[in-house]
């Protein structure tokens, strides 16, 4: 008897998920069919941006998150405490004494 109280919620839920995926299905379809202009690559069609960021949003984890951010507070902190030397100009003052060759 309880299962049955139980089960109404369950059977809400699933159908309001239903209704969601085929809504979501429903775009999909009409972006599909839109298709991409002549005069557009498929890598510049809507579809294709949107199919991209859900992708990332979905693989992104949260450790990637707050890996990311507390890297990003640590190299400001150690620019700002110590004397880091500039990277760009090391690798071009090095790039340039590659080209000049030996001495």
């Amino acid at each position: 008897m309880e299962d049955n109280k139980d089960s109404l919620p369950k059977l809400k839920d699933l159908t309001f998920l239903k209704n969601q995926l085929e809504c979501l299905q429903q775009r999909v379809e009409m972006k599909v069919n839109n298709g991409v202009g002549q005069d557009e690559s498929p890598l510049s069609s809507l579809f294709f941006k949107e199919f991209l960021a859900g992708y990332v949003v979905a693989k992104m984890r949260a450790s990637a998150v707050l890996g990311c951010a507390v890297g990003t507070c640590i190299g400001i902190y150690a620019a700002q405490a110590y004397a880091i030397p500039n990277v760009e100009k090391t690798l071009k003052n090095y790039f340039r004494s590659l080209r000049k060759g030996p001495d």
